[in-house]
Protein backbone atom coordinates (compact mmCIF):
# COMPACT_ATOMS: atom_id res chain seq x y z
CA UNK A 1 0.00 0.00 0.00
CA UNK A 2 3.03 2.30 0.02
CA UNK A 3 2.61 4.97 -2.64
CA UNK A 4 5.37 5.73 -5.13
CA UNK A 5 5.39 9.27 -3.78
CA UNK A 6 4.47 10.71 -0.41
CA UNK A 7 5.00 13.77 1.76
CA UNK A 8 5.46 14.00 5.51
CA UNK A 9 5.44 17.30 7.37
CA UNK A 10 5.19 18.15 11.06
CA UNK A 11 7.09 21.23 12.23
CA UNK A 12 5.25 21.43 15.58
CA UNK A 13 7.56 21.26 18.58
CA UNK A 14 6.39 18.71 21.16
CA UNK A 15 7.04 19.54 24.82
CA UNK A 16 5.89 16.67 27.02
CA UNK A 17 6.17 15.64 30.64
CA UNK A 18 5.16 16.41 34.20
CA UNK A 19 6.69 19.90 34.06
CA UNK A 20 5.95 20.70 30.43
CA UNK A 21 3.89 23.79 31.32
CA UNK A 22 6.89 25.42 32.96
CA UNK A 23 8.63 25.53 29.56
CA UNK A 24 6.01 27.83 27.99
CA UNK A 25 7.68 31.10 29.09
CA UNK A 26 10.95 30.04 27.49
CA UNK A 27 9.22 29.18 24.23
CA UNK A 28 7.44 32.53 24.25
CA UNK A 29 10.74 34.28 24.83
CA UNK A 30 12.42 32.51 21.93
CA UNK A 31 9.76 34.02 19.64
CA UNK A 32 10.01 37.40 21.40
CA UNK A 33 6.43 37.17 22.65
CA UNK A 34 5.73 39.08 25.86
CA UNK A 35 1.93 39.43 26.12
CA UNK A 36 0.17 36.15 25.30
CA UNK A 37 -3.58 35.91 25.15
CA UNK A 38 -5.08 32.78 26.71
CA UNK A 39 -8.12 31.26 25.01
CA UNK A 40 -10.08 28.62 26.92
CA UNK A 41 -13.58 27.60 28.01
CA UNK A 42 -15.74 27.36 31.13
CA UNK A 43 -15.03 23.66 31.57
CA UNK A 44 -11.27 24.21 31.80
CA UNK A 45 -11.74 26.99 34.33
CA UNK A 46 -14.29 25.01 36.33
CA UNK A 47 -11.88 22.07 36.57
CA UNK A 48 -9.15 24.37 37.91
CA UNK A 49 -6.83 23.64 35.00
CA UNK A 50 -6.19 27.26 34.06
CA UNK A 51 -4.36 27.81 37.35
CA UNK A 52 -1.61 25.35 36.34
CA UNK A 53 -0.75 27.46 33.31
CA UNK A 54 -1.11 30.77 35.12
CA UNK A 55 1.28 29.61 37.86
CA UNK A 56 3.82 28.48 35.28
CA UNK A 57 3.69 31.90 33.62
CA UNK A 58 3.79 33.85 36.89
CA UNK A 59 6.86 31.96 38.11
CA UNK A 60 8.72 33.22 35.05
CA UNK A 61 7.32 36.75 35.26
CA UNK A 62 5.34 36.38 32.03
CA UNK A 63 2.38 38.74 31.84
CA UNK A 64 -0.91 37.46 30.44
CA UNK A 65 -2.25 40.15 28.13
CA UNK A 66 -5.85 38.93 28.04
CA UNK A 67 -8.04 35.97 28.93
CA UNK A 68 -10.90 34.87 26.67
CA UNK A 69 -12.91 32.15 28.42
CA UNK A 70 -16.17 32.02 26.49
CA UNK A 71 -15.45 29.38 23.84
CA UNK A 72 -18.59 27.24 23.26
CA UNK A 73 -18.53 23.47 22.67
CA UNK A 74 -18.88 24.15 18.94
CA UNK A 75 -16.62 26.99 17.81
CA UNK A 76 -18.33 29.81 15.89
CA UNK A 77 -17.42 32.76 13.69
CA UNK A 78 -18.88 35.19 16.23
CA UNK A 79 -16.74 33.73 19.00
CA UNK A 80 -13.61 34.04 16.89
CA UNK A 81 -14.36 37.69 16.08
CA UNK A 82 -15.00 38.55 19.74
CA UNK A 83 -11.74 36.93 20.83
CA UNK A 84 -9.81 38.66 18.05
CA UNK A 85 -11.15 42.04 19.14
CA UNK A 86 -10.04 41.38 22.74
CA UNK A 87 -6.61 40.37 21.46
CA UNK A 88 -6.23 43.66 19.57
CA UNK A 89 -7.50 45.96 22.30
CA UNK A 90 -5.29 44.25 24.88
CA UNK A 91 -2.11 44.61 22.84
CA UNK A 92 -1.36 40.88 22.76
CA UNK A 93 1.35 39.37 20.59
CA UNK A 94 0.76 35.59 20.82
CA UNK A 95 -1.83 32.96 21.70
CA UNK A 96 -2.05 30.11 24.20
CA UNK A 97 -4.95 27.70 23.60
CA UNK A 98 -5.96 25.66 26.64
CA UNK A 99 -8.67 23.12 25.94
CA UNK A 100 -10.03 20.58 23.49
CA UNK A 101 -10.83 20.74 19.81
CA UNK A 102 -13.23 23.71 19.94
CA UNK A 103 -10.78 25.88 21.86
CA UNK A 104 -7.92 24.95 19.54
CA UNK A 105 -9.97 25.62 16.40
CA UNK A 106 -11.13 28.94 17.85
CA UNK A 107 -7.53 29.91 18.56
CA UNK A 108 -6.49 29.04 15.01
CA UNK A 109 -9.34 31.21 13.71
CA UNK A 110 -8.35 34.11 15.97
CA UNK A 111 -4.78 33.78 14.76
CA UNK A 112 -5.96 34.18 11.18
CA UNK A 113 -7.85 37.40 11.94
CA UNK A 114 -5.21 39.09 14.08
CA UNK A 115 -2.35 38.09 11.78
CA UNK A 116 -4.18 39.16 8.62
CA UNK A 117 -5.71 42.27 10.29
CA UNK A 118 -9.12 41.18 9.09
CA UNK A 119 -12.61 40.50 10.43
CA UNK A 120 -13.66 38.26 7.54
CA UNK A 121 -12.79 34.62 8.23
CA UNK A 122 -14.58 33.47 5.09
CA UNK A 123 -11.89 35.13 2.99
CA UNK A 124 -9.39 32.55 4.22
CA UNK A 125 -11.58 29.42 4.24
CA UNK A 126 -10.78 26.37 2.17
CA UNK A 127 -7.36 24.98 1.42
CA UNK A 128 -4.10 26.95 1.48
CA UNK A 129 -5.52 30.45 1.24
CA UNK A 130 -3.13 31.81 3.87
CA UNK A 131 0.05 33.14 2.28
CA UNK A 132 2.26 34.07 5.24
CA UNK A 133 3.14 32.87 8.77
CA UNK A 134 0.76 33.78 11.60
CA UNK A 135 1.39 34.96 15.16
CA UNK A 136 2.92 32.49 17.66
CA UNK A 137 0.40 29.87 18.82
CA UNK A 138 0.96 27.41 21.66
CA UNK A 139 -1.53 24.64 22.38
CA UNK A 140 -2.11 22.96 25.74
CA UNK A 141 -4.58 20.07 25.14
CA UNK A 142 -6.95 19.12 27.95
CA UNK A 143 -8.23 16.01 26.16
CA UNK A 144 -6.35 13.16 24.52
CA UNK A 145 -8.13 12.56 21.25
CA UNK A 146 -8.45 15.24 18.59
CA UNK A 147 -4.78 15.67 17.74
CA UNK A 148 -5.61 19.27 16.76
CA UNK A 149 -2.42 20.45 18.43
CA UNK A 150 -0.45 19.06 15.45
CA UNK A 151 -2.87 19.53 12.54
CA UNK A 152 -3.11 22.23 9.90
CA UNK A 153 -6.91 22.17 9.99
CA UNK A 154 -9.63 24.12 11.78
CA UNK A 155 -13.41 23.86 11.48
CA UNK A 156 -15.52 26.82 12.61
CA UNK A 157 -19.31 27.07 12.48
CA UNK A 158 -21.11 29.87 10.68
CA UNK A 159 -24.24 29.98 12.83
CA UNK A 160 -26.05 32.35 10.47
CA UNK A 161 -25.70 30.06 7.47
CA UNK A 162 -25.76 26.90 9.64
CA UNK A 163 -22.70 25.41 8.00
CA UNK A 164 -19.28 24.35 9.24
CA UNK A 165 -16.47 26.19 7.49
CA UNK A 166 -13.14 24.36 7.04
CA UNK A 167 -9.69 25.97 7.00
CA UNK A 168 -6.55 24.18 5.88
CA UNK A 169 -3.07 25.69 5.77
CA UNK A 170 0.45 24.83 6.82
CA UNK A 171 0.45 28.19 8.60
CA UNK A 172 -2.30 26.96 10.96
CA UNK A 173 0.11 24.48 12.53
CA UNK A 174 0.89 25.62 16.10
CA UNK A 175 4.43 26.50 17.09
CA UNK A 176 4.37 24.01 19.94
CA UNK A 177 2.13 21.45 21.63
CA UNK A 178 2.54 21.22 25.39
CA UNK A 179 1.55 17.81 26.75
CA UNK A 180 1.33 17.93 30.54
CA UNK A 181 -0.57 15.17 32.38
CA UNK A 182 -1.82 17.68 34.95
CA UNK A 183 -4.16 18.97 32.26
CA UNK A 184 -6.05 15.70 31.72
CA UNK A 185 -6.32 14.08 35.17
CA UNK A 186 -9.77 15.61 35.77
CA UNK A 187 -11.22 14.25 32.51
CA UNK A 188 -14.26 12.05 33.33
CA UNK A 189 -14.26 8.37 32.34
CA UNK A 190 -16.72 8.73 29.46
CA UNK A 191 -14.73 11.61 27.94
CA UNK A 192 -11.48 9.75 28.47
CA UNK A 193 -13.04 6.85 26.55
CA UNK A 194 -14.47 8.95 23.72
CA UNK A 195 -11.28 10.91 23.14
CA UNK A 196 -9.18 7.77 23.46
CA UNK A 197 -11.18 6.00 20.77
CA UNK A 198 -11.06 9.11 18.61
CA UNK A 199 -7.26 8.89 18.73
CA UNK A 200 -7.39 5.12 18.18
CA UNK A 201 -9.43 5.64 15.02
CA UNK A 202 -7.06 8.32 13.75
CA UNK A 203 -4.21 5.88 14.19
CA UNK A 204 -5.89 2.76 12.77
CA UNK A 205 -7.34 4.53 9.75
CA UNK A 206 -4.13 6.37 8.93
CA UNK A 207 -2.27 3.02 9.15
CA UNK A 208 -4.69 1.12 6.91
CA UNK A 209 -5.92 3.73 4.42
CA UNK A 210 -4.55 4.58 1.00
CA UNK A 211 -2.21 7.45 1.90
CA UNK A 212 -0.32 5.56 4.60
CA UNK A 213 3.43 5.98 4.28
CA UNK A 214 6.52 4.54 6.01
CA UNK A 215 6.92 7.51 8.36
CA UNK A 216 3.28 8.07 9.31
CA UNK A 217 2.82 4.37 10.06
CA UNK A 218 5.49 4.52 12.79
CA UNK A 219 3.50 7.21 14.59
CA UNK A 220 0.21 5.36 14.02
CA UNK A 221 1.49 1.98 15.20
CA UNK A 222 2.86 3.37 18.44
CA UNK A 223 -0.27 5.42 19.07
CA UNK A 224 -2.33 2.21 18.83
CA UNK A 225 0.04 0.48 21.23
CA UNK A 226 -0.10 3.26 23.83
CA UNK A 227 -3.90 3.48 23.74
CA UNK A 228 -4.31 -0.30 23.93
CA UNK A 229 -2.04 -0.47 26.97
CA UNK A 230 -3.20 2.58 28.89
CA UNK A 231 -6.81 3.55 28.10
CA UNK A 232 -8.56 1.06 30.39
CA UNK A 233 -6.08 1.45 33.29
CA UNK A 234 -6.53 5.23 33.15
CA UNK A 235 -10.30 4.86 33.18
CA UNK A 236 -9.93 2.74 36.31
CA UNK A 237 -7.37 5.08 37.89
CA UNK A 238 -7.99 8.63 36.60
CA UNK A 239 -5.11 10.12 38.61
CA UNK A 240 -2.55 7.86 36.93
CA UNK A 241 -0.21 10.61 35.77
CA UNK A 242 2.06 8.35 33.73
CA UNK A 243 -0.92 6.76 31.99
CA UNK A 244 -2.41 10.16 31.23
CA UNK A 245 0.85 11.25 29.65
CA UNK A 246 0.93 8.08 27.53
CA UNK A 247 -2.57 8.83 26.22
CA UNK A 248 -1.66 12.46 25.51
CA UNK A 249 1.38 11.30 23.56
CA UNK A 250 -0.74 8.76 21.69
CA UNK A 251 -3.26 11.43 20.69
CA UNK A 252 -0.50 13.68 19.37
CA UNK A 253 1.20 10.81 17.54
CA UNK A 254 -2.11 9.81 15.95
CA UNK A 255 -2.67 13.44 14.98
CA UNK A 256 0.70 13.56 13.25
CA UNK A 257 -0.09 10.27 11.51
CA UNK A 258 -3.49 11.19 10.10
CA UNK A 259 -2.34 14.69 9.15
CA UNK A 260 0.09 13.02 6.77
CA UNK A 261 -1.80 9.86 5.82
CA UNK A 262 -5.47 10.89 6.02
CA UNK A 263 -8.42 8.86 7.31
CA UNK A 264 -11.23 6.91 5.66
CA UNK A 265 -14.78 5.62 5.84
CA UNK A 266 -15.04 5.64 9.65
CA UNK A 267 -14.61 9.39 9.53
CA UNK A 268 -16.99 9.80 6.59
CA UNK A 269 -19.65 7.98 8.58
CA UNK A 270 -18.78 9.82 11.77
CA UNK A 271 -18.98 13.24 10.15
CA UNK A 272 -22.36 12.36 8.64
CA UNK A 273 -23.83 10.81 11.79
CA UNK A 274 -22.62 13.76 13.83
CA UNK A 275 -24.29 16.20 11.46
CA UNK A 276 -27.61 14.33 11.38
CA UNK A 277 -27.93 13.14 14.98
CA UNK A 278 -25.64 15.68 16.72
CA UNK A 279 -23.55 13.02 18.43
CA UNK A 280 -19.99 13.64 19.70
CA UNK A 281 -17.27 12.81 17.20
CA UNK A 282 -15.40 10.40 19.50
CA UNK A 283 -18.58 8.43 20.14
CA UNK A 284 -19.10 8.05 16.39
CA UNK A 285 -15.53 6.84 15.92
CA UNK A 286 -15.93 4.20 18.63
CA UNK A 287 -19.22 3.09 17.13
CA UNK A 288 -18.14 2.60 13.52
CA UNK A 289 -14.51 1.46 13.75
CA UNK A 290 -14.89 -2.37 13.83
CA UNK A 291 -17.71 -2.39 11.27
CA UNK A 292 -15.65 -0.42 8.73
CA UNK A 293 -12.57 -2.59 9.36
CA UNK A 294 -14.65 -5.68 8.58
CA UNK A 295 -15.89 -4.03 5.39
CA UNK A 296 -12.34 -3.07 4.38
CA UNK A 297 -10.81 -6.40 5.42
CA UNK A 298 -10.24 -7.84 1.91
CA UNK A 299 -8.09 -4.82 1.06
CA UNK A 300 -6.19 -4.39 4.34
CA UNK A 301 -5.68 -7.90 5.69
CA UNK A 302 -1.88 -7.74 5.83
CA UNK A 303 -1.67 -4.28 7.39
CA UNK A 304 -4.45 -4.89 9.88
CA UNK A 305 -2.79 -8.16 10.86
CA UNK A 306 0.42 -6.28 11.63
CA UNK A 307 -1.50 -4.02 14.02
CA UNK A 308 -2.37 -7.01 16.22
CA UNK A 309 1.05 -6.64 17.86
CA UNK A 310 0.14 -3.11 18.97
CA UNK A 311 -3.45 -4.00 19.85
CA UNK A 312 -2.95 -7.18 21.85
CA UNK A 313 0.76 -7.50 22.63
CA UNK A 314 3.54 -9.90 21.61
CA UNK A 315 2.14 -13.08 23.21
CA UNK A 316 -1.20 -12.89 21.39
CA UNK A 317 0.51 -11.84 18.18
CA UNK A 318 3.00 -14.73 18.29
CA UNK A 319 0.35 -17.32 19.15
CA UNK A 320 -2.02 -16.23 16.35
CA UNK A 321 -1.56 -17.67 12.87
CA UNK A 322 -0.68 -15.04 10.30
CA UNK A 323 -3.88 -15.73 8.37
CA UNK A 324 -5.97 -15.02 11.49
CA UNK A 325 -4.23 -11.88 12.75
CA UNK A 326 -6.39 -9.37 10.91
CA UNK A 327 -9.66 -10.77 12.23
CA UNK A 328 -8.07 -11.07 15.68
CA UNK A 329 -7.25 -7.35 15.49
CA UNK A 330 -10.93 -6.58 14.94
CA UNK A 331 -11.81 -8.88 17.83
CA UNK A 332 -9.36 -6.98 20.03
CA UNK A 333 -10.98 -3.67 19.15
CA UNK A 334 -14.43 -5.09 19.84
CA UNK A 335 -13.19 -6.39 23.20
CA UNK A 336 -11.78 -2.97 24.06
CA UNK A 337 -15.13 -1.35 23.21
CA UNK A 338 -16.97 -3.88 25.37
CA UNK A 339 -14.72 -3.15 28.33
CA UNK A 340 -15.17 0.58 27.80
CA UNK A 341 -18.95 0.06 27.70
CA UNK A 342 -18.81 -1.75 31.04
CA UNK A 343 -17.04 1.24 32.56
CA UNK A 344 -18.78 4.20 30.91
CA UNK A 345 -21.70 2.95 28.77
CA UNK A 346 -20.12 4.44 25.63
CA UNK A 347 -22.44 3.19 22.84
CA UNK A 348 -21.20 0.45 20.53
CA UNK A 349 -24.15 0.46 18.12
CA UNK A 350 -26.50 3.01 16.64
CA UNK A 351 -29.41 1.66 18.67
CA UNK A 352 -27.46 1.98 21.91
CA UNK A 353 -27.12 5.74 21.34
CA UNK A 354 -30.88 6.17 21.71
CA UNK A 355 -30.62 9.21 19.42
CA UNK A 356 -30.62 7.71 15.92
CA UNK A 357 -33.72 6.66 13.96
CA UNK A 358 -33.73 4.07 11.22
CA UNK A 359 -35.38 6.51 8.85
CA UNK A 360 -32.22 8.66 9.11
CA UNK A 361 -29.89 5.96 7.79
CA UNK A 362 -30.48 6.76 4.11
CA UNK A 363 -29.58 10.41 4.70
CA UNK A 364 -26.45 9.44 6.64
CA UNK A 365 -25.36 7.07 3.86
CA UNK A 366 -25.84 9.71 1.16
CA UNK A 367 -23.86 12.26 3.14
CA UNK A 368 -21.07 9.77 3.88
CA UNK A 369 -20.34 8.94 0.23
CA UNK A 370 -19.88 12.66 -0.44
CA UNK A 371 -17.54 13.22 2.49
CA UNK A 372 -13.93 13.85 1.49
CA UNK A 373 -12.46 11.23 3.82
CA UNK A 374 -13.98 8.41 1.76
CA UNK A 375 -11.50 9.19 -1.03
CA UNK A 376 -8.73 7.60 1.03
CA UNK A 377 -10.67 4.51 2.09
CA UNK A 378 -8.96 1.36 0.76
CA UNK A 379 -12.22 -0.13 -0.49
CA UNK A 380 -14.70 1.77 -2.62
CA UNK A 381 -18.21 2.20 -1.22
CA UNK A 382 -21.43 3.46 -2.78
CA UNK A 383 -24.67 4.45 -1.05
CA UNK A 384 -25.93 0.84 -1.00
CA UNK A 385 -22.66 -0.40 0.58
CA UNK A 386 -22.72 2.29 3.25
CA UNK A 387 -26.40 1.75 3.97
CA UNK A 388 -25.74 -1.96 4.45
CA UNK A 389 -22.89 -1.12 6.83
CA UNK A 390 -25.18 1.22 8.79
CA UNK A 391 -27.71 -1.58 9.21
CA UNK A 392 -24.94 -3.84 10.50
CA UNK A 393 -24.01 -1.13 12.99
CA UNK A 394 -27.61 -0.72 14.12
Amino acid sequence: MTASFYEFYCPVKIIAGRKALEHIPFELGVLQSRRPMIITDAGVIGAGLLSHVEQALQMAGTEVGALFKDVPPDSSMDTVRQAAELYRTSGCDSLIAIGGGSVIDTSKGVNILVSENSDDLHAFSGAHNLKKPLRPLFVVPTTSGTGSEVTMVAVISDTEKQVKVPFTSYFLLPNAAILDPRMTTTLPAHLTAMTGMDAMTHAVESYTCLASNPISEIYAFNAVRKISEHLLPVMDHPQDVDGRLQLAEASTMAGIAFSNAMVGLVHSLGHSLGAVAHLPHGLCMNLFLPFVLEYNLPMIESRLGALLLALAGPEVYASTAQSARATRSITSIRSLRDQIYQRSKLPRTLSETGKVRKDQLQQIAEMAVNDGSILFNPREADVADVLSLLHEAW
